[in-house]
């Protein structure tokens, strides 16, 4: 299967009209697939286009921003922006990731390659810095009508659908973060009972992330990011809040945890 595939722009209709987003690694691929997918979205104001590299603005509705997702000030201090404007935030995708960085970060074959500092290194990207950008820019949604924080997660952090091993650093900072957004979930549906707080598997994107692992990807399975970006958007636009706190891939099919 090759799944549907979304139309050139998505309406994002079940967010309202004139609401703002947030795109936390808005200069990896996805991540810039997510501001110019969201750009073609007439209901959206302003995005907020973040990452520790600044952006090139061809959009008046695009604000390029820092943040340094490995640095609590730097996320503070990128949500205080955010809050200059309060009510109108409506989307919060955070569209970064790790899997490996030159030789000496590589995904483990066997547990003979297990090491301390890489496995910490993957969980400050993955897990702990997803989690801090969720305790700055919950309070920042909106306080009435759908809402999502969404993250980028993986359907190799799913623990009852792992069968073939290796890679034990990725998939267990890929749980731990579907955990943290189950447990944000929870603690949001008091609060804001139709917002949601998901995981998105985009599937295989040819991204620098995937490129050393894609030999193996089945044909029509190695998706654009331009491609993968509206698919994952046109999934938010139909969850609800019974929805919340679950995994889901790119083609609307939720993945158990």
């Amino acid at each position: 299967m090759t799944g549907r595939m979304p139309s050139e722009s998505v309406a994002l209709t079940s967010f309202g009209t004139a609401f703002d987003a947030a795109v936390i690694g808005a200069s990896g691929g996805l991540g810039r697939a997510f501001v110019e997918a969201l750009m073609q979205c007439e209901s959206v104001s302003t995005i907020y286009a973040f990452s520790r590299s600044s952006g090139e603005t061809r959009d008046s509705r695009i604000r390029h921003l820092p943040l340094d997702l490995e640095d609590e000030a730097s996320i503070a201090d990128a949500a205080a922006m955010v809050g200059n404007t309060p009510g109108t935030l409506r989307l919060v995708i955070v569209a970064a990731g790790l899997l490996h960085d030159g030789d000496d970060l590589q995904p483990e074959k066997s547990w003979r390659s297990l090491d301390g500092a890489a496995m910490e290194c993957l969980f400050r990207v993955n897990t702990i810095g997803p989690a801090l950008v969720a305790k700055h820019f919950l309070p920042l949604l909106a306080r009435d009508g759908k809402t999502v924080f969404a993250a980028l997660s993986a359907r190799v952090g799913s623990i009852s659908d792992n069968q073939l091993g290796g890679w034990h650093a990725y998939r267990a900072s890929k749980a731990a973060l579907n955990m943290v957004l189950k447990t944000l979930s929870i603690e949001l549906a008091r609060r804001r009972p139709e917002a949601l707080c998901v995981g998105l598997h985009p599937g295989t994107v040819d991204t620098g992330l995937s490129k050393p692992f894609q030999s193996g990807v089945p044909q029509g399975r190695l998706f654009a990011p331009a491609t993968s970006a509206r698919h994952l958007l046109e999934v938010l636009d139909g969850l609800g809040p019974e929805d919340s706190g679950n995994l889901f891939a790119w083609d609307g099919k939720r993945i158990p945890f």
